[in-house]
């Protein structure tokens, strides 16, 4: 069982490292309320020490690696669909969010970032 972890976000941007092909995207469902926009993702399989958020007033970015656990080599895949490696995701809002006030939860593989609006 996963436990409850509290994610810290910065408010500086990061450079990338990598060339965009070469690092895999997140997948994320994004919402909002009247208060707050609200990013979630399913990151199963990551170290939550590793996992580097960044924000400001109007876009999130999820950094983090996926390490394969079995490190021999498998063929003769019949699927191949979970991405190992580096990963990252920049969300823009649609609406000034902020910053400092954000807070990151990771549970059970599962992010959570919550953004209170600018009012």
């Amino acid at each position: 069982m996963d436990k409850s972890y509290k994610i810290s976000i910065s408010e500086k941007s990061e450079v990338p490292q990598k060339h965009d092909s070469e690092i895999g995207q997140l997948t994320i469902d994004v919402h909002q309320t009247p208060d707050e926009i609200v990013i979630e993702s399913m990151i199963a399989g990551i170290n939550p020490d590793e996992l580097r958020i960044s924000a400001n007033k109007d876009s999130v970015t999820i950094k983090g690696v996926r390490e394969r656990k079995q490190k021999e080599e498998r063929k003769n895949y019949l699927y191949q669909e979970t991405y190992y490696g580096e990963f990252s995701r920049t969300v823009f809002l649609p609406e000034k969010v902020s910053a400092k006030n954000a807070t990151a939860e990771y549970e059970d593989g599962a992010l959570t970032i919550r953004l209170p609006k600018i009012k």
